[in-house]
């Protein structure tokens, strides 16, 4: 599998690491739960997932990565930090 890096260009998936799916944060003054929902809980369903992906062998950017978990086609991929930070 290959991912486009916004800097990069498309690189091999052996310079990048994932670090899961890409879920809205909760607000600083969220409850309690809230947080143990957004730490622990994941749907995993199949289909079309947003995930976090470094880019460690390379520009060292974080990505936010939109992928089917069924084809594991690559839909998009954006710099994480022009994502919004938490939920609405």
């Amino acid at each position: 599998m290959r991912l486009p890096c916004p800097l990069c260009g498309t690189r091999d998936l052996r310079e990048f690491y994932c670090q899961g799916t890409a879920l809205p944060r909760p607000a600083s003054d969220a409850d309690q739960a809230a947080w143990a929902d957004y730490v622990h809980l994941r749907d995993n369903l199949p289909g079309e997932v947003q995930e976090f992906w470094h880019h460690t062998q390379g520009c060292g950017a974080w990505l936010v990565v939109t992928r089917n978990t069924v084809s594991h086609e690559i839909l998009d991929a954006k710099l994480a930090v022009d994502r919004k930070e938490t939920a609405p």
